[in-house]
């Protein structure tokens, strides 16, 4: 793809919109414009945007007016929403029209037929991943000890079952030990499944994150980073296993330095 002279980057929570901005104009983009959500967005973002808009979670007609009146043709959703700002929104009549018309209501949903509004306005919606192949996670072993005998079979072990979970739309991330689901990903998000996998396995259990089979690459990515790192060590977890290729290792370095001085292991499957 020919890198566009303006991007424009829905930002969520956390650092990734921050990283995305920072490769996009390494890679030559030229104007950065940023439809930014208060109590999400990082206030950081406003050092890297030409044009800001801070909206409220919801406000559809608003972000699309932005975007057209900036002339943007190309755009990335970078960064979460919270799950409970997601679903509690108080949605504009835009958004209010869009989600009368889904027969589902979840996060990929609701994202897929923004997607389609972001069309109609002749904004095309890039890959989440765009800019940033850079940090994509790579097979084999990544950071910490090597992996046990154990371990490695509870990694297949855990792949298959967070494959199928993940097909479901339950979530992408599962905690698992000596053969035994201990957790699974749903409304609580990564970090919350994690707590309470470690909790349940006192010690040494297993985190497994996927892609779901078909997963629409342009939101909903996959993502490890320092804090779910941080989670991970406090729930006194030993391993992390990623799908290579399609997981975003987001401040790559600080995390495989954490991974190491936590000695937890971190793989790409």
């Amino acid at each position: 793809m020919q890198t566009p002279e303006a991007l424009g980057i829905i930002a969520g929570s956390g650092v990734y919109p921050l990283l995305l901005a920072d490769a996009a104009r390494v890679a030559g983009v030229k104007k950065i414009i940023v439809a930014a959500f208060n109590d999400e967005t990082s206030a950081d973002i406003t050092n890297r945007a030409d044009e800001i808009e801070w909206l409220r979670v919801g406000q559809l007609g608003r972000l699309l007016s932005f975007f057209r009146e900036a002339n943007v043709r190309h755009a990335i959703m970078a960064g979460q929403i919270a799950p409970g700002n997601l679903f509690s929104l108080r949605p504009d009549f835009k958004a209010m029209f869009l989600l009368a018309r889904l027969k589902q209501r979840n996060a990929e949903s609701i994202f897929g037929a923004i997607a389609d509004q972001l069309t109609e306005i002749n904004v095309e919606l890039l890959p989440a991943t765009t800019f940033l192949d850079h940090l994509l996670a790579p097979v084999g072993h990544i950071a910490g000890p090597k992996l046990k005998e154990r371990e490695e079979e509870d990694v297949s072990f855990g792949f298959g079952i967070a494959k199928q979970l993940s097909a479901l739309d339950v979530g992408q991330t599962i905690v698992v030990k000596n053969g035994t689901v201990l957790a699974v990903e749903a409304f609580e998000g990564t970090n919350e499944a994690i707590r309470r996998g470690g909790l349940l396995g006192k010690k040494n259990a297993i985190v497994i994150k996927v892609k779901k089979p078909g997963q629409d690459m342009r939101f909903d990515v996959p993502v490890i980073g320092t804090e779910t790192l941080r989670v991970t060590a406090e729930a006194k977890v030993s391993v992390i296993a990623v799908e290579a290729g399609h997981t975003l290792l987001l401040e790559k370095a600080a995390l495989i330095d954490l991974a190491e001085r936590s000695k937890i292991s971190l793989i790409g499957r």
